[in-house]
């Protein structure tokens, strides 16, 4: 072939886009290699994959023998068989396949029309020689006259061609200039061929259960989800729920029939939708159905509800099932759990989606398919129960309702309807390619994959760009834009409610957003909607940047456990930080750090109430160039800053004042990386310690330097701090308080007596420094710990606690001593103290068992007497079954028992001499990790009492809205919050099972 320029003269292959190195020679097989056969190839040109379809042209050739000049006399005459034919070899290897196989399908291609609903349906009934039911009236209830695999094969090709016909007419507008057939038609075809598919199903269905036998039973069959809506994709699940009258074993038969063969023949029918789901009745009488739906349904049923359609078979009972169960999806909205349940959907739609295809997943990826249809339904179930023009079933018809009616404004429902048509448009061709049910987009990196869906997708090549470089870049923008589908339906809108109505209509919006705000899961939608007005009525600039920005923070506040309290603390923070010019820039510009925000002000008071007196914190949401700056920070840091600062202060009050707003900070950064799972529990805890040692040795050194003492000199006697219990262990939580001993040394040449009256009254005064109320949470110095209890003096000399320690020590005493720790003040005398006590809660030969004894029965009055009245000992945090006091004992008795054989046991952390047990066998391996699990797991649920709660609190409660939010606080999603106190009362009945086992 020549090539000489314009369209007269023979095209080269390569000018053609055809690659493949037989090209040419399959056009000289077609005789297409003279200028007689130019308009033929460059109408194969145009083809989404024309070598595809220049092998499957030869293919057919092949096949059809004699009828071959036939068909390329009508390629050669007819533009309209041209582009039909050439528009499915192109796109689709299946097809092909299929004209190549059924040697007389190609004849349906002539036709310029597409069958009627009622001719499809005749079409496949005259496949298996169906024959009407008697006395039905207008329901589609026939009886087959051909039964067994030869009916499946007899629909199977009879469907494939009707499909095929839609498929022709679909794709001829991608090789010639013919009439285009839009996404609504495409979808509302192919429900009707679904329709008629089932409809013939249901007559072999009836012909292969009853044979000759009467049908003396009504049954139904209802489409749902696509289908229902007139919506359906070439390839798809066909949702179908049965009603039947009486529910009995003959039409369960037949429904199981009907989806055996169905599925066999056309596509996949799926009755999972049904009341139970899987486990439920394949049919139930409609009493039955309405039983089910008012009692046990939950809210993603009414959703699917909303799609539901008579399909076929007795479609009198059909129209009564749709007429009795519609009222029910438009107050469902209403329910307490319907936002909660709604997002747990799409969270659990997006996880099927593998890690490596979530960018590809054109249906279930973020900004695909499912976000457009999630956000429509919600929309219509909020507001349909007043408004009934927004009770239609398909997508495109709600979006079009929602923007007639207001909700939704003009430009953003074309855009979002354009949005949707272009991706289902995508869908329908990755499909129609090998008849298989994908939503998977090719790898944006393969050219090849990417031009083919792009021509078969009519996307056109622009100046400088081809088309797969024009479809990347479309899917971007279309993606990006459905992702704030969410902000654009819910929050606009709310916005402009309460700022752009004159004062008439006003009231009448308002009731539409508080609706929309309940349905969003507010429990006080007018509160919300005063504060949204006051926040998006700022006078100035700043009021500006808040109507830009409140949409997107709305949106992530509504994600939380307490939407009403985080738009309350937002509203507080913005009235806070006035004059803080940062502050909402730094919303404005950095996503991370507002999500991050509503996040934690819907979630926790505790951080909220610190946030607004140590607001800098919030600048460390960001995520810096070696991950999440909240991180970033050291402890450490903070300590020598701490220290540092209170230094510079003469007057210990406002180094203590100091000192506590740096501990605020630090408290708030802490608790914010646990919140957002940046620390994990032990961190957290080493965190907490740490921040708390360095406040009482900073307090420490300052009221040392300002006490007077009656002698000359430096001070008269050093002093250090020695942590007990869970400070002592580097354990503390949020609500704990630091247990210590205060000791001294005399310094050479000072009379005791005056070195501990000093001491006295440093240890004194750092107490009623510290305890001073106040707004952040507490500083609590409990030396409740020390020798003789509330009755002994709160400093001891070195000299003094080992008098009493080696002469009168109780069992208790030398078991509180296994945690102490030198947490502050001078470091020597620290140690010297940890020398001497080394000796009294190690002693060599181990302790005597009556101390264990002791201990086993202090230990059974504290499980009989100290937990609260009314508490509920399976779900006390601290001294219920298996929670932290059970922990604790235990692995403080295996250190009186073994301590002084195994060095490994001198710990003072619970976690740490759990693991030192563990490597010593002292205990078998799975009873260690089961005390383990269980002092880790009731750490963070306790620790998460008091994020929730913004107070000390150690007993979980009930099901419901409180649980859901400490349940999101320790890691777990709001809608698994039964499954974290399953897990919390399986994890802590183990452990305890251990403990009684070691206390015997």
């Amino acid at each position: 072939m020549t090539s000489m320029g314009g369209r007269s003269a023979v095209p080269s292959p390569g000018r053609l886009g055809l690659l493949e190195p037989t090209a040419r020679q399959d056009l000289d097989e077609l005789g297409w290699n003279d200028e007689a056969a130019v308009e033929r190839l460059w109408a194969l040109s145009r083809a989404a994959d024309a070598d595809l379809a220049l092998k499957s042209l030869v293919r057919l050739k092949q096949a059809q023998g004699s009828e071959w000049a036939e068909i390329d006399r009508l390629l050669r005459s007819d533009r309209s068989f041209r582009g039909r034919l050439l528009g499915c070899l192109g796109a689709s290897d299946a097809l092909g396949d299929h004209l190549v196989a059924e040697t007389g399908s190609w004849r349906l291609l002539r036709e310029p029309d597409l069958l009627s609903a009622c001719e499809a349906r005749e079409s496949l009934l005259a496949a298996v020689a169906a024959t009407p039911e008697p006395d039905r009236g207008q329901n589609l209830l026939y009886r087959a006259g051909l039964t067994g695999p030869e009916a499946v094969a007899a629909l199977r090709t009879a469907y494939r061609n009707l499909v095929m016909r839609l498929a022709a007419q679909d794709l001829a507008p991608t090789v010639e200039d013919e009439p285009v057939l839009f996404l609504p038609e495409v979808g509302g075809h192919l429900s009707d061929l679904a329709d008629a598919a089932l409809t013939a199903a249901l007559a072999v269905a009836v012909a292969e259960v009853l044979g000759e036998k009467p049908l003396e039973c009504r049954l139904a069959v209802i489409a749902m989800g696509k289908c229902g809506a007139r919506e359906l994709n070439y390839v798809s699940d066909v949702d179908v729920v049965f009603v039947a009258e009486p529910a009995d074993t003959t039409s369960a038969r037949i429904a199981g029939e009907l989806i055996r063969i169905g599925s066999m023949a056309f596509f996949e029918v799926d009755a999972a939708l049904r009341p139970e789901g899987k486990r439920g009745a394949l049919t139930r009488t409609l009493d039955s159905h309405l039983a089910y739906y008012e009692r046990w349904a939950k809210t993603w049923e009414f959703q699917a509800l909303l799609k539901a359609r008579p399909m076929t078979g007795d479609m009198a009972l059909g129209a009564d099932y749709v007429a009795a169960t519609g009222p029910l999806v438009w107050t469902a909205c209403e329910r307490e759990d319907f936002v909660t349940d709604v997002q747990a959907m799409r969270r659990r739609v997006e996880s099927l989606v593998p890690d490596d295809h979530k960018d590809r997943n054109v249906k279930l990826g973020q900004g695909g398919l499912r976000d457009v249809e999630f956000a429509v339904q919600l929309m219509q179930m909020v507001h349909g129960r007043i408004d009934e023009s927004l009770r239609v079933p398909s997508t495109l018809a709600a979006i079009d309702a929602l923007t007639r009616g207001g909700y939704v404004g003009r430009t953003d429902g074309a855009n979002f309807q354009a949005s949707y048509e272009f991706l289902r448009g995508l869908e329908h061709r990755l499909q129609l390619q090998r008849l298989s049910r994908t939503h998977l987009l090719p790898d944006p990196d393969d050219a090849a994959a990417m031009r083919w869906l792009a021509r078969a997708a009519h996307v056109r090549p622009e100046r400088g760009n081809d088309a797969a470089t024009v479809l990347r870049r479309e899917l971007r923008r279309q993606r990006s834009r459905v992702r704030q589908l969410h902000e654009k339906l819910f929050y606009r809108p709310l916005l402009e409610a309460v700022t752009r109505f004159d004062a008439d209509s006003l009231y009448l919006q308002n009731k539409s957003a508080e609706r929309q705000l309940a349905a969003l899961g507010y429990a006080k939608p007018e509160r919300a909607l005063a504060h949204i007005k006051a926040l998006g009525s700022t006078p100035g600039r700043r009021g500006q940047v808040q109507m830009l920005i409140l949409p997107s923070l709305l949106q992530h506040i509504s994600n939380t456990p307490d939407p009403d309290a985080g738009l309350l603390n937002y509203r507080k923070l913005c009235d806070e930080l006035t004059g803080a010019e940062w502050f909402l820039r730094l919303l404005r510009d950095d996503g991370v750090v507002a999500e991050h925000l509503m996040h934690v002000l819907g979630t926790s008071e505790y951080i909220a109430d610190l946030l607004m007196r140590s607001p800098d914190v919030i600048q460390l949401y960001s995520t810096g160039a070696a991950g999440p700056k909240l991180c970033e920070v050291s402890s450490n840091d903070v300590v020598k800053g701490l220290i540092a600062s209170m230094r510079r202060h003469a007057d210990p009050r406002k180094a203590i004042a100091v000192a506590r707003s740096h501990r605020r900070a630090e408290l708030a950064r802490i608790a914010s990386a646990d919140l957002l799972g940046l620390m994990d529990v032990q961190e957290v805890c080493r965190a907490l310690s740490t921040v708390w040692a360095a406040v009482l040795g900073a307090a420490l050194e300052k009221v040392m330097s300002s006490v007077p003492y009656e002698g000359d000199g430096p001070a008269p006697a050093r002093m250090a701090v020695i942590g007990m219990g869970r400070l002592g262990g580097g354990e503390l939580g949020y609500g704990s308080d630091a247990d210590v001993l205060f000791v001294c040394d005399p310094v050479e040449g000072v009379d005791e007596t005056v070195a501990v009256r000093w001491a006295q009254a440093v240890a004194d005064n750092v107490r009623s420094l510290l305890g001073t109320p106040s707004a952040d949470p507490p500083l609590e110095v409990d030396v409740g710990l020390r020798p003789e209890g509330k009755n002994g003096p709160i400093v001891r000399t070195l000299a003094s606690y080992r008098a009493y320690y080696h002469q009168w020590a109780e069992a208790w005493e030398v078991q509180a001593l296994l945690r102490a720790h030198a947490v502050a003040g001078d470091p020597g005398l620290g140690l010297d103290f940890l020398h001497m006590i080394d000796e009294i809660r190690y002693p060599a030969g181990g302790v005597s068992p009556d101390a264990v004894r002791e201990i086993r029965r202090i230990k059974a009055r504290v499980d009989a007497e100290r937990l609260p009245r009314g508490a509920d000992p399976m779900t006390h945090t601290k001294l219920g079954r298996g929670g932290l006091a059970d922990v604790e004992w235990t692995v403080q008795l295996m250190q009186l028992r073994h301590a002084h054989e195994y060095p490994e046991l001198h710990r003072t952390s619970t976690v740490e001499t759990l693991d030192a047990i563990g490597e010593a066998g002292l205990l078998p391996e799975d009873e260690v990790a089961m005390l383990k699990d269980a002092w880790l797991t009731a750490t963070r649920a306790r620790n998460a009492l008091v994020l929730v709660r913004g107070k000390p609190v150690d007993q979980l409660p009930g099901p419901g809205r409180e649980l859901r939010a400490i349940a999101y606080a320790a890691g777990w999603p709001q809608d698994e919050a039964a499954e974290f106190l399953e897990h919390y009362l399986r994890v802590t009945r183990r452990a305890k099972s251990v403990v009684t086992e070691v206390f015997g």
